[in-house]
């Protein structure tokens, strides 16, 4: 199946993809992988039919208006991936008694930045919502994901649980 935007649609790795990789300055010079709906259904199984012509066009749609926006996008990750660190692993890295070693003084969002740089891959889904799992390097246990909704976040939390 050909898409005039995503190209070739193909199974992948983790779902359905095309030929368009994500690219971004701000984040490893890897190109990412972009996976077309959802990886699982309702009951766990993978879902192998793929997507529409339209719903193709929704997703070209959302992923154009998520590239036109991406600097907003970025500020928004920032504040918020910093938010979630203070809130929740703050206490432990910058605290030599909780983690025996020397505070790692991330005390700005663009410190921060610095360890959620590795896009895992970008999912495009309905209804305008996008998703994107990234490395922590803080914690590569659960990670961090994104998601977006009309290029807002919409939550911020560990892979798979937003």
């Amino acid at each position: 199946m050909n898409h005039k935007f995503w190209g070739e649609i193909q199974e992948d790795w983790a779902g359905i993809s095309g030929d368009k990789l994500f690219k971004n300055s701000h984040f490893k010079d890897d190109e990412i992988q972009v996976f077309l709906g959802e990886e699982f259904d309702e009951d766990g199984e993978e879902i192998e039919e793929f997507p529409t012509n339209e719903e193709l066009d929704d997703f070209e749609k959302t992923y154009s208006s998520f590239l036109e926006n991406i600097e907003d996008v970025i500020l928004q990750i920032k504040e918020e991936t910093f938010l979630r660190y203070k809130k929740i692993y703050a206490k432990y890295y910058e605290d030599p008694r909780q983690s025996g070693e020397e505070p790692l003084n991330i005390d700005t969002k663009e410190k921060h930045f610095e360890y959620i740089k590795e896009i895992l891959y970008i999912r495009i889904l309905k209804r305008n919502e996008i998703k994107i799992p990234i490395r922590y390097n803080l914690d590569t246990e659960h990670g961090i994901e994104i998601k977006l909704r009309n290029n807002k976040i919409v939550a911020v939390a560990g892979i798979a649980e937003t």
